[in-house]
């Protein structure tokens, strides 16, 4: 197993102030950063922090999110068109990165509702762009890991079974999905059932509290999560996505109004003590 932190605790971008935390954080132990790829126009600095990356024998995966404009399960064949080259930006400056996977849902829009459930019209765009997306990622190298996140976030995929479904009929071995334990506990009945799902298509995993900060302190049932990950032969990467209050742009985003941990080192300590320990206990 390889353990990994998401930048987005204290920064959404990529520049040079963040070369001490990563200095820090690997010697806290961590040994993957996963990284925002927000920025699709300046691919020569995700050239440049590659190498970086490579002489600090750091580990990298990215995240994607697409807005409105690139939401690839609109009713507007304009919007699907650009959110599928949107999609395919990313997964070139990930590649340029050396990121092993693109995470996230960057599936449809974020924060995008249309006051109704999925269409079939919507489930049917969706799938043929990204299967068209799953083999520009074939070309460059990088696995999609698609997200099931909440349904205040985002009403295409909420759930496992909804992802295991979604990747199973867009058919492509570049196409996989990923977990996390936050969208998991607001979503799922059954969390063994949920990771069950995911069996043959999980290729990521977020660790993360249900109130987002530290992992363990809190209300997620990690028992079931540890142990099932376990059962289904996982042994990947786990990255702890936690938010604060460092990066201002995404407090609103990220809905969190108060501080709940000590300092952003004492919860990325604490938070990859206990994916080892809980990890130790299984694997």
């Amino acid at each position: 197993m390889q353990f990994g932190f998401n930048l987005l605790m204290w920064t959404d971008t990529l520049n040079d102030a963040a070369l001490p935390l990563l200095d820090r954080m690997q010697a806290i132990g961590f040994d993957v950063v996963e990284v925002p790829v927000f920025d699709l126009d300046n691919m020569a600095n995700y050239e440049k922090w590659g190498k970086r990356f490579d002489a600090l024998g750091l580990v990298r995966t990215g995240t994607a999110v697409r807005g409105a404009a690139e939401n690839m399960i609109s009713s507007d064949g304009a919007v699907r068109k650009a959110g599928i080259g949107a999609n395919k930006r990313n997964l070139d400056c990930c590649a340029a990165l050396g990121c092993r996977t693109m995470a996230g849902p960057f599936h449809s829009a974020l924060g995008e509702f249309s006051g109704q459930g999925v269409t079939e019209d919507e489930w049917k765009w969706g799938v043929e762009g990204m299967r068209e997306v799953a083999e520009h990622a074939a070309t460059v190298g990088v696995k999609l890991g698609l997200e099931a996140v909440n349904r205040f976030e985002c009403y295409f995929l909420n759930t496992a079974a909804d992802g295991a479904r979604f990747v199973k009929e867009v058919n492509h071995p570049a196409c996989g999905m990923m977990y996390d334990t936050f969208h998991a506990h607001i979503e799922e009945k059954n969390i063994p059932e949920a990771i069950r799902a995911l069996k043959d298509c999980l290729v990521h995993v977020h660790i993360s509290e249900n109130d987002r900060s530290t992992p363990g302190s809190g209300n997620v049932r990690w028992e079931e999560n540890f142990d099932t990950l376990k059962e289904i032969g996982y042994d990947g990467i786990m990255v702890v996505e936690a938010f604060g209050l460092a990066l201002k742009k995404l407090v609103a985003a990220t809905k969190i109004w108060r501080k709940m941990y000590q300092s952003e080192e004492q919860l990325a300590t604490d938070a990859l003590a206990f994916m080892k320990r809980e990890v130790a206990k299984r694997w």
